[in-house]
């Protein structure tokens, strides 16, 4: 059993691969000083640069988690979300409301996906 961790830092590793799963740590904007559009935008693109770099696509997600901060985004956030998964590719998915790490971020996500063979 192997277990490959990229980008490690003393709190977390940015991506995990374990028996072809690939886990990626939480993801967010590039800017956040942007809205909620944006936000989704760039992070859903920093999503497809791990997916990547670990093998893997969004055809091959397995399952994500959304974290918004205020409910009141959750269909423009929808809208962004609907218009990058494939189509008969979308993964077991949960979206809650949450505190972020800073005020300012409005969307975070988690992603667990398979490697491509």
């Amino acid at each position: 059993m192997s277990i490959e961790r990229q980008e490690t830092k003393k709190r977390m590793s940015r991506i995990v691969i374990h028996n072809d799963t690939v886990y990626l740590c939480g993801q967010v904007c590039k800017d956040a000083t942007k809205g909620i559009v944006e936000q989704t935008e760039t992070m859903l693109e920093k999503v497809d640069e791990l997916l990547l770099q670990s093998g893997s696509d969004r055809e091959h997600m397995l399952s994500a988690t959304v974290y918004v901060r205020d409910m009141k985004d959750f269909a423009a956030m929808n809208e962004v979300w609907d218009a990058w998964v494939p189509e008969g590719h979308a993964p077991a998915r949960a979206c809650v409301e949450a505190r972020m790490a800073r005020p300012e971020l409005l969307v975070e996500i988690s992603v667990i996906a398979a490697v491509k063979r």
